[in-house]
């Protein structure tokens, strides 16, 4: 049924090499992706594991005929890809009410009904085929009477994968489960999992997969021997080709159905077995006068029985557990489905610390120091000016790379190594989704209030595809260092606290609207994404330091000439006098659009080289460095705006020429310059009106 890729594939770094990596086959993917049916009792976890690992866009439709909805959505698990389809709850699998009885129809047939429907009007259950494989969610609180739903599913002849779900709460109760040995009885995977905090999910959707991947169908799972004695007449009766073609279920399931006397099997025989479904129904009558009670009671308190026995052999109850270590205090800080957000703001406020404090030291001992070595080398020959350009270029580069490039990415590697990133991860995705993204690049989202080059370089570590290129384009507007840094001058200075706080607002909004609208341009959505959570590890030194150069040289390499040879540019314009043509080039956007001073073109261009050099060349353009005396508050308003969603710089743009392609780098240019324009020349209008009722 399924297909099989090579034993090795080709697969490209996002940063850099190729390199082969041996795989397991088959390899589900593309068409031959997998289905996997999340099934489960009510109050077991199933929404939320799903919302777990759910992509950015769920498709959700009511099943035929019925009320009760389903999700979908697909999910990627290492290389393969699978659909995943949350179906509703349901308690037991004998004579299921009209609406749960989609639910089985969908398990066993999919959208090909069997011949027994033939003389059915309804469409299928769903339009797609059954599962492949049946991961059923199971609230460890509560095993025992999960088991009972277990016993019924492993006779659908399908493979099958449990998720142990609620452990934590389990253990809190003192509920101490053996899954290892729960698992040989049933011959069925059993992974615990927290879905609430991610634990478990990661293993048990590879579970599933390599359950395909094995054919390992459920070990058998008759009643008791006295059972199996008294309906060995009607088991013998059942067992025929003309009945299997017709039904298409294990011969075991059409059996337990018929002596319970299920209500659609009996039905689908008197419609299309006639002749026969009196002898079945005597053999029934005949098992039942050897029991002590009516067969249908019999069967349920013996699948009682064996699901209470099954509980007791793998299962024991002791004291709560006690002693709770570091890691579930962390794990409480960073996974708590409530608090959670603490440990992330908690990293937030870390990255703001370097950013603001480790990097701007290391900046002013560093870049700043060199700057004011060559402060007063003003050449006037074109040598001396170009030198001074690449002396100005490598000075630029060093601004980036050791005060800010390297802290950062070191940080990020940090975090990943130590386990912390995954979390953070986890417990955003959902919010993420909002802007078409998953929560795996919320850190390069923080890195880009350091600069935007290792942001979008952690971007393409973390992501792939459409979401690679959606996180890039919108990590450029998130203000970097540098363009805090002039927003915190001048607006701190002319706005006050609430003008700076009202600008960081709204880039926030612009970048979640961005987002919004991203997916006009981008409309197919990525998987979703089964999330790791790691044990904690204290990262080693080596593995640092390897990581954070393997992440960073190729950057350089691009960076480099880009940065040199744009301030060779810049400096040779202004060398032949080309300030007075650049700023009447501008001249529709300076002082049409957004009404500002026709001399701050050349700091607008320059900008783009590095935004520190827009805020001293707009000191120098106006000749003062209390730039209030020439700009009134909406001007200034306007010119933070601008330069906030601007391009961002040169070093930018070259990373994203690596990273998502010449094609996706040009067109965030065109869509920086636009939404600079746009945004800064609305607000410029509103304001001013503003302004006119004020006076």
């Amino acid at each position: 049924m399924l297909g099989a890729y090579n034993d090795l594939l080709m697969i490209k770094h996002p940063t850099s090499q190729q390199f082969d990596v041996p795989l397991s086959k088959p390899v589900f993917r593309g068409h031959q992706h997998l289905r996997i049916a999340l099934v489960g009792m009510p109050n077991s976890g199933k929404h939320t594991l799903f919302n777990a690992v759910a992509a950015t866009s769920i498709q959700t439709g009511e099943l035929a005929g019925t009320h009760q909805t389903y999700a979908e959505c697909p999910v990627q698990i290492g290389f393969d890809e699978a659909r995943l389809i949350s179906l509703p709850s349901i308690q037991s699998l004998k004579n299921m009410p009209a609406d749960d009885l989609v639910t089985l129809h969908y398990l066993l047939w999919g959208e090909r009904s069997p011949l027994v429907s033939a003389h059915e009007q309804n469409a299928p259950p769903v339009p797609f085929a059954s599962p492949d494989v049946i991961i059923q969610v199971m609230d460890a609180t509560a095993l025992e009477r999960h088991l009972e739903l277990t016993i019924e599913l492993s006779q659908l002849g399908k493979p099958m994968v449990l998720a142990l779900n609620m452990m934590d709460e389990a253990r809190q109760k003192g509920v101490h489960i053996n899954s290892q040995a729960l698992s040989r009885q049933l011959g069925i995977t059993m992974i615990p999992t927290v879905a609430l905090m991610g634990h478990g999910i990661s293993e048990l959707f590879t579970a599933a997969a390599n359950a395909v991947r094995k054919g390992e169908i459920p070990h058998p799972q008759p009643p008791s021997d006295y059972l199996v004695e008294a309906l060995q007449p009607l088991n013998a009766a059942l067992h025929d080709p003309e009945l299997q073609r017709a039904f298409r279920v294990p011969y075991s399931f059409l059996l337990t159905q018929v002596a319970a006397n299920d209500r659609y099997f009996i039905d689908e025989l008197e419609q299309h077995f006639p002749e026969r479904l009196p002898r079945l129904l005597q053999l029934r009558t005949d098992a039942e006068r050897s029991l002590p009670r009516p067969l249908e009671e019999e069967l349920h308190a013996d699948r009682h029985h064996r699901a209470a026995t099954l509980f007791e052999t793998v299962s024991r109850l002791g004291p709560p557990v006690e002693g709770r270590a570091w890691r579930y205090w962390l794990d409480e800080l960073f996974l708590h489905p409530r608090w959670g957000l603490l440990g992330s703001l908690a990293v937030f406020a870390l990255v703001l610390f370097v950013v603001f404090e480790v990097s701007v030291y290391i900046d002013s001992i560093t870049a700043a120091r060199l700057i004011d070595a060559v402060a007063e080398w003003q050449p006037t020959g074109v040598i001396g000016v170009v030198a001074r350009a690449v002396v100005d270029g490598l000075i630029g580069l060093v601004g980036i790379v050791v005060p800010y490039m390297i802290p950062l990415v070191l940080l990020l590697v940090w975090l990943e190594e130590a386990g912390i990133m995954q979390r953070i991860a986890f417990v955003v995705d959902r919010g993420f989704h909002r802007i078409g993204l998953h929560g795996g690049v919320a850190l390069p989202f923080l890195l880009g209030l350091g600069c935007n080059v290792p942001a979008i370089a952690g971007a393409a570590a973390v992501a792939s595809g459409r979401d690679r290129i959606v996180a890039s384009l919108l990590i450029t507007f998130v203000p970097c260092s540098a363009r805090s840094a002039i927003i915190l001058a001048i607006g701190g200075k002319y706005l006050g606290g609430l003008g700076v706080f009202g600008l960081f607002l709204l880039t926030m909004l612009v970048i979640a609207l961005l987002g919004r609208l991203l997916t006009w341009r981008y409309p197919e959505t990525g998987p979703g994404q089964v999330i790791d959570i790691p044990h904690y590890e204290m990262p080693a030194l080596s593995a640092l330091i390897s990581t954070t150069w393997m992440r960073t040289r190729d950057i350089l390499t691009i960076v480099t000439p880009l940065l040199v040879g744009g301030s060779i540019v810049l400096a040779l314009l202004r060398h032949i006098g080309a300030d007075d043509v650049i700023n009447m080039v501008f001249t529709p956007i300076t002082s049409w659009w957004l009404g500002l001073p026709i001399v701050l073109g050349v700091p607008i261009l320059f900008g783009v080289l590095r935004k520190e050099l827009s805020l001293l060349m707009i000191y120098q353009a106006l000749g003062s460095f209390d730039i209030g005396l020439y700009l009134d508050w909406v001007q200034i308003v306007t010119l933070l705006i601008f330069l906030t969603f601007y391009i961002p710089c040169v070093s930018t743009f070259a990373v994203m020429l690596r990273t998502i392609g010449r094609r996706e780098a040009f067109f965030s240019i065109a869509l920086s310059i636009a939404v600079a324009l746009l945004v800064s020349g609305v607000i410029r209008v509103g304001l001013e009106g503003v302004n006119w009722l004020l006076i």
